[in-house]
């Protein structure tokens, strides 16, 4: 089916609340069609085994059947192609195509469901007030992150380096066979904000765009930081990244701009 013919069929099976409600239901994990009967006590189990049929036709359910029990499992699949179509898009061309997640299924991905990862999405806000010009912290917040950025992928001796133009990378090298990106600038209007996608050390089906926007209020610059993340994400996620960026932003961005410490300087 085309892309564009399949996100119609898309929009038309999220058009009525009980479909929606159904894969509200199987966000969780896979259910059986008696136990998704049940949650709609002035539904009828064949209206309920219609509504299930339209979301088989757009891609949006598969059914497996063990024994004479019909299992309904969520394929986000086509709601990442919606995602893709109407946002990413717009955020920039050089935002990762849909196809990564594609590719991430047809290796085995779905297999991570198994291993307690569920399809589901966070949004993360924070601000930081650094006592510092607007475009000091913008420096730091970019061309510097390796002096306070304390979250590395490759281990101890890799280097931080961040572009900060249209279309850069925030990249993590240890050596040419050996790194990480963990973003491209889709905006940027320096000093006031840049917006990046990138999965940020994340693994598997997963989109992910974060951006950092300032303000300076007298001697002091606001940093407000804003994280989305949607996909097959491990339930945890959300709180350790909760935590990650206030410990980035607040402890090791803050105290390196302020006091001129270095992330190396907290564990010394």
């Amino acid at each position: 089916m085309p892309r564009e013919e399949g996100l119609t069929v898309t929009f038309k099976a999220l058009t009525h609340p009980i479909r929606r409600s159904i894969l509200d239901l199987l966000k969780d994990g896979p259910k059986t069609t008696g136990y998704l009967s049940d949650q709609f006590q002035d539904v009828s189990r064949y209206a309920v085994m219609k509504h299930l049929a339209y979301l088989e036709e757009a891609d949006l359910v598969s059914a497996r059947r063990k024994g004479r029990i019909r299992e309904n499992h969520l394929n986000a699949l086509p709601l990442h192609h919606m995602y893709d179509r109407w946002m990413t898009q717009y955020q920039s061309d050089l935002a990762r195509s849909i196809s990564t997640i594609q590719s991430h299924y047809e290796r085995g991905t779905i297999s991570m469901a198994n291993e307690g990862f569920k399809h589901d999405s966070f949004q993360i806000e924070q601000e930081v007030k650094v006592k510092a010009p607007i475009s000091q912290v913008f420096t730091a917040l970019t061309e510097e992150i390796d002096a306070w950025w304390s979250f590395r992928v490759c281990g101890e001796g890799s280097e931080l380096l961040f572009e900060p133009k249209l279309g850069g990378q925030f990249i993590e090298r240890k050596s040419n066979n050996y790194g990480a990106l963990w973003g491209t600038v889709t905006f940027i209007h320096a000093p006031f904000e840049i917006r990046m996608d990138g999965i940020l050390g994340m693994n598997g089906a997963v989109t992910s765009s974060y951006t950092f926007t300032l303000n300076e209020k007298g001697d002091e610059t606001v940093v407000s930081l804003s994280h989305h993340a949607a996909g097959l994400l491990d339930p945890d996620w959300h709180r350790s990244y909760t935590e990650g960026w206030e410990d980035l932003l607040q402890k090791y961005f803050k105290s390196y701009v302020e006091e001129g410490k270095t992330y190396k300087d907290w564990e010394a």
